[in-house]
């Protein structure tokens, strides 16, 4: 499991061509919570953090580091349902655009050859 997110964040540094599965992108989703989590509670231990918040330095700059590799994965997931990187945009409409990329990102892929390249499942 921790393959996905070394091949997202190392490997497709910031490779925005392609198709991502399913399995890819939520594997770095959740290795990428269970890693901000941990970098809040080292800034809490540590007292990094930012009064009175509850993150500091360290999740500041972990964040910063996986920006590019989480928009590249979740642009080659809707690339997998044949949209365009674009469709990310659409989180900005309040309430229905989340709910509507988070449907997208469960959807299954396009079976086959769609416009952004071969089936990653085969």
């Amino acid at each position: 499991m921790l393959q996905w997110y070394k091949k997202v964040v190392l490997e497709n540094y910031a490779n925005f061509d392609g198709r991502a599965r399913r399995s890819e992108y939520w594997y770095f989703v959740l290795f990428n919570m269970v890693f901000a989590i941990t970098a809040m509670i080292l800034d809490s231990v540590i007292g990094l953090n930012f009064d009175p918040l509850p993150y500091g330095w360290l999740y500041l700059l972990y964040v910063l580091a996986v920006f590019i590799p989480g928009l590249a994965v979740g642009v080659r997931r809707l690339h997998d349902v044949n949209k365009s990187g674009w469709f990310m945009l659409i989180a900005f409409v309040p309430l229905i655009g989340g709910i509507w990329l988070l449907v997208l990102f469960c959807t299954e892929g396009t079976p086959g050859i769609n416009s952004y390249g071969d089936n990653p499942k085969q």
